[in-house]
């Protein structure tokens, strides 16, 4: 999984690093920032685009406002979700267009009993050990030292698949209490001594590691176990099949959020620091527990140019199908046929 980050070479460089009048809060930005490509006045598409404080590219666009800049004409609003499981929820609820989300959760999304009909069309990052299972207890070196203890993580994310996974490789399923907790409740129920441990991501996992916790597994161990996980951006198929132009220069500007990452730290850092309200050198020690594929790299076999992609989300169906964490599979080809690979094939030539 340990892919080599490719120059995207057809994108023309961003001017101005960093706008002043920025400031920690999401939503409080000021400043222009230059399309990679020349800016498309004629799409006037509205989108309702979902959003999570993960440390991929789809920050950096968020941050640095590419899609305005390239779409100018464009109604986007851009909403805040918590975990995978608020995204669900939403696309349950027809409010959503397009939203950033893990693997397990769009899974679930797209299993009974909502069976919503969606695509996923980027890949924001592979997991590796930005999501981690943190012990408070410093004795505690491995899963099976757990028997009995509480593990507070988000139901539906892609943490609760990974620690699934764990826990199923171990027979332990039965032999820990599992909670459901949001990533800015973890925090407070460590303090509180209502959890021994979470399955959570950053910024969180660093503030757990502060508090005198310590690691004993990341979702890089459960990908080696045969379930890799992703953060993903998915869409409605309804969204995707009438605004291809959208589609296509939200593609663009995504492949130019994952070159920043690889190409351009120190700037990706800067936005990614904005938007998660730390400093830019705090915001740059995350970047490691990620993987960014390139946009050459989604268009290869391994992802969407291939059925790599629509495999790991078979797999990943048929996991929860058995913890039961969904009523029952999606029919037979929902979960390959998900990935819509159109616009980044046409965008990679």
């Amino acid at each position: 999984m340990r892919l080599a980050a490719a120059s995207l070479g057809v994108v023309l460089a961003l001017s101005g690093c960093v706008q002043s009048g920025r400031t920690s809060h999401p939503d409080n930005y000021a400043g222009e920032v230059a399309c990679p490509v020349d800016p498309d006045p004629s799409i006037t598409t509205s989108a309702r685009i979902a959003w999570q404080a993960i440390p991929n590219g789809d920050l950096v666009v968020k941050d640095l406002q590419l899609l305005e800049a390239c779409m100018p004409e464009a109604d986007i609003s851009w909403l805040k979700m918590n975990s995978g499981g608020d995204v669900i929820q939403a696309f349950g609820s027809d409010s959503l267009d397009i939203s950033q989300v893990g693997s397990s959760p769009v899974v679930k999304a797209a299993s009974p009993p909502l069976s919503k009909d969606l695509k996923v069309v980027w890949i924001s990052d592979v997991i590796g050990d930005a999501e981690s299972l943190v012990v408070k207890d410093p004795d505690i070196e491995s899963l099976k030292d757990m028997s009995g203890k509480t593990i507070g993580v988000p139901f539906g994310s892609t943490a609760h698949y990974s620690l699934l996974t764990a826990l199923g490789e171990e027979g332990m399923i039965d032999d820990v209490r599992v909670i459901n907790l949001a990533t800015d409740a973890i925090l407070a129920a460590w303090q509180r001594d209502e959890i021994d441990a979470a399955w959570v991501w950053e910024p969180t996992l660093s503030e757990l590691l502060a508090a005198e916790g310590h690691t004993i597994l990341s979702s890089e161990d459960s990908a080696g176990l045969g379930s890799p996980t992703f953060d993903l951006v998915a869409a409605t198929d309804k969204f995707v099949t009438e605004n291809p132009e959208f589609m296509r220069m939200w593609t663009i500007v995504q492949a130019e959020g994952t070159r920043l990452l690889n190409e351009e730290p120190e700037l990706a850092a800067t936005s990614l620091a904005v938007q998660l309200g730390v400093e830019p050198a705090e915001a740059k020690k995350l970047m490691p527990g990620y993987i960014y594929p390139s946009l050459e790299e989604q268009a290869g076999p391994d992802y969407f140019g291939g059925d790599g992609l629509g495999k790991a989300l078979t797999g990943t169906g048929e996991f929860l199908d058995k913890q039961g964490e969904i009523d029952s599979p999606a029919k037979d080809g929902v979960y390959s046929d998900m990935p819509y690979g159109d616009a980044i094939e046409e965008v990679s030539k």
